[in-house]
């Protein structure tokens, strides 16, 4: 008998929001792809400075690449007082590098903000990132087509939806 798939494989698109979401991510590095992500986190929460959450993604960088392989990247860091999560998506068409495992290009970002004070949620939310990225190889192309925001919170719902 199938078990059903846990909650937690539907959270991403829960959690997206169209106003965090970068279609056409303009940086060509991963410092710059930060800072691009960043200061759209900042417009969206303005108790967390850009420089806060650079330098804590940074760090957590230099503990290991977040690129993990096939095309995708998942910067995270945790701050303190954060009442939700915050999740932003972001594609880049070229893509860069970012010393992924596979050495192949970085194309699609999420980053992942969390509460110090809730580490649990922070480990979910990865979880179903990787659950997302493992479950659909054609995602990353279509992503790379999609030209709003509306359309990519579109694709990760209708991954996350599909039965199996």
């Amino acid at each position: 008998m199938k078990h059903p798939q846990p909650e937690r494989s539907r959270m991403i698109h829960g959690l997206l929001d169209e106003a965090l979401i970068i279609p056409d991510l303009r940086a060509s590095d991963r410092e710059g792809a930060l800072r691009e992500m960043i200061r759209l986190l900042c417009v969206r929460d303005r108790r967390y400075s850009g420089k806060e959450l650079y330098e804590k993604l940074l760090q957590r960088e230099r503990l290991g690449s977040t690129a993990v392989g096939d095309g995708y990247a998942i910067p995270h860091c945790k701050v303190k007082g954060l009442d939700d999560p915050m999740v932003l998506l972001a594609v880049s068409r070229k893509g860069f590098a970012c010393d992924a495992i596979d050495k192949k290009p970085v194309h699609v970002f999420f980053l992942v903000v969390t509460s110090t004070e809730n580490s649990g949620m922070n480990l979910q939310i990865l979880a179903a990132v990787a659950h997302l990225i493992r479950r659909s190889r054609p995602l990353l192309r279509k992503m790379q087509k999609a030209r709003s925001a509306g359309e990519l919170m579109a694709m990760v719902r209708e991954e996350e939806e599909k039965p199996g």
